[in-house]
């Protein structure tokens, strides 16, 4: 059967087998119908079949009237952020994220160059029967613009963030190992690092667009990375995903510094300078709130995804956020995951610091995360979390994204997946054996209801 993932960033799906020219047509139309006129900044990720994608989605979209400006293969944020500083009326970003070869998407945008809310994706999607037959005359048709302006721009405001001192950055000559996984990373990260006056061992850095490891930047997948940056002594390991919104780094011991602490590192930095609210999702570590403490700030939490985080952020007039699998949002550049932003605030960080990285992670609160997953078969999702939040009702719960429960010594988060009958369990505490066996205890507990 297909395989075609459809939710409030886009669509998603194998190539050849989900993801095919028609369904490529029939969402870029709806879409196209749903902003109505202007200019669509296009943009993708490395993967081989991006070249395929793109002109599909480029043929449709001026077939449509619109202007089409392509910048080419870049980050994710390189085309929300293009979309922004040009004015234009949407973007799509063409890439699968942390998703293996096969697999890729249409990453739609909005006006102000971010993730179309629930509410914009509602009308889109019902848009889409009515949207098929309706294209310009050979007159009418959109204008294609190639542009490189767009990731030039990118890289030179993102080096000239407020707080970031880039001559104090080149004077530590930094010395890192730079894991691109042969994605857009590639095209940006190694030269951007050798601007602060880093030294760059580059590590899957080929412009080839074939991922030599599963992409997404876990530990169990960084084991190459995590060994070049001890053999090399580097200072840390840079790690991004293959369209470069998400931040993973590894310590100059070879460990994990753990995704969370990227956005913990991150906030800490921002609240350092300036007093305001911080925005995380429900699955984020409470260091983050520890910190907001420290310096007499608050900390707002949304639902998982990044459209939720920045609606959050923006209620609530945030000044950092992001979510725990390494997203840091910074709004002084724009609203949206940003790993050019945040190798400039860790940089900046670290070098104020004086110290090593893994120095500097025992200068964060330390917390422990266990992750489970409990397949349902014909069980409804929805009946198992009902049930869970009849039984903690008494406690402080969250039930804006399945049920978040806060105890004093962990919390944990139950969340249904959207793609499968499935629970994830997510649960964090001071004490990683704690946080495994209570992990253990709720698993239990809902094998226990059906």
């Amino acid at each position: 059967m297909p395989t075609l993932m459809v939710s409030i960033s886009g669509i998603r799906g194998i190539v050849g087998d989900g993801l095919d020219p028609q369904v490529l047509v029939k969402y870029t139309s709806a879409y196209a119908d749903f902003i109505g006129n202007g200019t669509i900044v296009i943009g993708r990720d490395a993967r081989i079949t991006g070249e395929m994608v793109k002109s599909v989605v480029t043929g449709t979209l001026l077939a449509k009237g619109f202007n089409v400006i392509d910048i080419g293969i870049c980050p994710t944020p390189t085309v929300q952020y293009t979309v922004k500083t040009l004015g234009a009326q949407g973007g799509i970003a063409i890439s699968a994220s942390h998703n293996p070869n096969e697999w890729n998407a249409l990453k739609l945008l909005n006006g102000t160059g971010q993730f179309m809310t629930p509410e914009e994706n509602i009308k889109m999607l019902g848009l889409l029967d009515s949207s098929k037959s309706k294209f310009v005359s050979w007159e009418k048709l959109g204008q294609l613009t190639l542009s490189e302006e767009g990731l030039k721009r990118h890289v030179n405001d993102a080096m000239h963030l407020k707080y970031v001192n880039i001559d104090q950055i080149r004077k530590r000559k930094f010395k890192l190992v730079a894991d691109c996984v042969n994605g857009a990373g590639a095209y940006v990260i190694p030269d951007f690092l050798r601007q602060f006056g880093c030294e760059v061992i580059e590590l899957d850095c080929e412009k080839t667009g074939i991922f030599t490891r599963l992409p997404e930047p876990l530990p169990e997948n960084l084991t190459k990375t995590m060994k070049a940056v001890s053999e090399y002594k580097a200072d840390l390991g840079i790690v991004v995903d293959p369209d470069v919104d998400r931040l993973v780094l590894i310590s100059n011991d070879g460990s994990p510094f753990g995704e969370e602490n990227t956005i913990a590192m991150a906030i800490n930095f921002i609240l350092s300078k300036e007093k305001g609210n911080s925005v995380v999702n429900l699955s984020t570590t409470r260091a983050v709130d520890d910190i907001a403490k420290k310096y007499g700030c608050k900390v707002f939490r949304s639902a998982i995804g990044e459209a939720n985080v920045v609606k959050k952020m923006k209620e609530v007039n945030a000044i950092i956020g992001g979510e725990g699998s390494g997203g840091i949002i910074y709004p002084a550049l724009h609203y949206g995951r940003d790993a050019l932003v945040g190798i400039a605030l860790i940089l900046q960080q670290l070098t104020e610091y004086g110290g090593s990285i893994a120095e500097f992670k025992k200068t964060l609160p330390s917390y422990f995360i266990a992750k489970k997953k409990i397949v349902l078969g014909n069980i409804n999702p929805d009946d198992i979390i009902k049930k869970l939040i009849v039984k903690y009702s008494k406690e402080n719960i969250n039930i804006e994204d399945g049920l978040r429960i806060d105890f004093i010594d962990h919390w944990v988060h139950f969340r249904k997946s959207n793609t499968e009958p499935i629970i994830r369990i997510i649960t964090e505490a001071k004490n990683e054996n704690l946080a495994e066996q209570l992990s253990s205890k709720y698993y239990d507990e809902i094998k226990g209801m059906f």
